[in-house]
C-alpha cells in the first residue's frame, strides 16, 4: 500500500551534498555525524522533511518515525513526535531499523548515548498497531463506522464509504463480493475505496466495542482518513 520506490538521496536543508569516499564507501556525513537529530520539542514537529539516520536521505516526515533516548538510557519510539529530548528519525520500515541497529546509527546520532537492541522492532510494531486501533475507535465514536454485511452494502451503495475493512479471518467469498462491489462503485465515482484486511476480528471487536465484527465500512471523514494513514504505516512496517 506504500510507495517502495527508493528516494533520490538529498542533502539536508542548508548542507552540501555528501561525497562518497572511494576507499571506505562512507559519505562525509558518515564521517562527521553532523545534524543527525532534531533540536527537541517544539522543533520536532516543525519540519516537513527529516534525515533518515540509516539511509542518510531526506524524506517526508510522514514516511519516518522519531526515536528519543528515555531517562533510563534506552532508545524508544516516539510515533507521535511528542516526547522531549533530541530525536533521531528513521524510515518507517522494519528492514531499515535492522540496518540502523547493525550500523549502530542510534549511538552515533545520540553521540554515544542510548542503548538499542533487536527488541525495538517489536516495540515499534506494537505501538503502531495500538495507534491504528485507537484511531479506528475514534472514527467509531465520531459515528463514521458501520458494521455487518447488510449495513456495509448499504453504505457502499450510498457512495459515502472511504475505507472497507475485513477481519483477517473473514471468509474469502464474503470478502470478494464486498471488494467487487467497492471496486464497481469506486470506478463509477472516479475514486478508489481503500481496503484493509490485516486486522483480526478480535482486535476489531475491541476497537469498535462490539462482538463478532467481520466486515466494517468507514465513511468519508477526517477520522477515517486518520485511520487509513495509520494502517498504511503499520502495514508498511509489517511488510518487511
Amino acid at each position: 500500500m506504500t510507495d517502495e520506490t527508493a528516494p533520490q538521496e538529498t542533502a539536508p536543508h542548508g548542507a552540501a551534498p555528501a561525497d562518497t569516499g572511494p576507499e571506505t564507501g562512507f559519505t562525509d556525513a558518515d564521517q562527521a555525524d553532523v545534524g543527525l537529530t532534531d533540536a527537541g520539542l517544539p522543533d520536532a514537529g516543525r519540519a516537513l522533511t527529516r534525515l533518515c539516520i540509516a539511509s542518510r536521505t531526506v524524506r517526508p516526515v510522514e514516511d519516518l518515525l522519531r526515536f528519543v533516548v528515555a531517562p533510563d538510557g534506552t532508545v524508544v519510539p516516539d510515533i507521535h513526535a511528542r516526547l522531549p529530548g533530541r530525536g533521531a528519525w528513521l524510515t518507517a520500515r522494519r528492514a531499515v531499523l535492522a540496518e540502523a541497529l547493525k550500523r549502530k546509527a542510534f549511538s552515533r546520532a545520540f553521540k554515544g548515548k542510548g542503548r538499542a537492541g533487536p527488541e525495538l522492532s517489536d516495540l515499534v510494531g506494537q505501538l503502531l498497531e495500538k495507534d491504528a486501533l485507537a484511531s479506528l475507535g475514534i472514527a467509531k465514536k465520531a459515528g463514521q463506522v458501520v458494521t455487518g454485511n447488510a449495513k456495509v452494502i448499504e453504505a457502499l451503495q450510498s457512495g459515502k464509504v472511504a475505507v472497507l475493512v475485513h477481519a483477517s479471518e473473514a471468509a474469502p467469498d464474503g470478502v470478494g463480493k464486498l471488494d467487487a462491489l467497492a471496486r464497481r462503485i469506486g470506478e463509477a465515482d472516479g475514486r478508489e475505496i481503500a481496503r484493509i484486511g490485516s486486522l483480526p476480528g478480535t482486535q476489531l471487536d475491541l476497537a469498535l466495542g462490539r462482538a463478532n465484527v467481520v466486515h466494517a465500512a468507514l465513511l468519508a471523514h477526517p477520522t477515517s482518513a486518520g485511520f487509513l494513514a495509520r494502517m498504511k504505516r503499520l502495514e508498511g512496517w509489517r511488510a518487511e
